[in-house]
């Protein structure tokens, strides 16, 4: 906080000797620490340097208050004139070396979790490519199902055929009775393979089991 001003010209002529402020017969302890401030000599234009130029607030008020009370037509204002605030420069305490490290070790974890964040994509890219492969094993081993599902149904059609023929000669002389009984059972045994094989595909697909869905259905 400034508590002190660097007076200008104006202030230093005016406290020297033949000076503005000499008529007005300042009290000798208030000139003394003006002097003691300022310097007791000021020759020429010659003036002290640096902190001897610093004036505090209190002396300036003792000033102020003593011009008034004599009544003189000397204005504050006009003997500060070029003078100003003098603002000590702040003295930074030195950081504390464990709190320093610290911070570092926080600065390190915000990076490395911000470093993660950004590269979930990366992770989740991918876990997307395993499961695509997966998804694959899938398909092939549906494909694989469905293949052997074909080849049982062509096997149950044609040996309901084979059998059917077979025994359809013990009922009937002619063969052209015989292929089509033969035909016929082949169809029925078909079209029932066909309906159990469409009822369990709709259940593997929906997640439920057949017998559920047909339920389902039939409600």
């Amino acid at each position: 906080m400034a508590s002190s001003l660097l007076v200008g010209e104006r202030l230093v002529r005016a406290l020297s000797p033949g000076g503005e402020l000499e008529p007005e017969q300042l009290p000798g302890k208030l000139r003394e620490e003006f002097e003691a401030v300022l310097g007791k000599k000021h020759k020429g234009g010659d003036r002290p340097a640096g902190p001897a130029r610093l004036v505090s607030f209190r002396l300036i008020r003792d000033l102020h208050q003593y011009l008034r009370e004599r009544g003189s037509t000397l204005y504050l204002h006009e003997l500060l004139e070029g003078s100003e605030i003098y603002l000590p420069e702040v003295v930074k305490p030195p950081r504390n070396p464990e709190l320093v490290a610290r911070l570092e070790k926080i600065k390190i974890h915000l990076a490395n979790e911000e470093y993660k964040r950004i590269t979930r994509n990366v992770t989740c890219q991918d876990s997307r490519h395993g499961g695509t492969l997966s998804d694959l094993g899938k398909q092939v081993r549906s494909v694989k199902a469905l293949v052997i599902t074909i080849f049982n149904f062509i096997v149950t059609v044609a040996a309901a055929f084979v059998c059917t023929y077979l025994g359809s000669q013990y009922i009937f002389t002619e063969m052209t009775s015989q292929v089509l009984a033969a035909l016929i059972v082949a169809s029925v045994v078909g079209l029932a393979e066909l309906y159990i094989m469409v009822r369990v595909m709709e259940g593997a697909e929906t997640g439920g089991h057949p017998c559920s869905t047909h339920l389902d259905a039939d409600l």
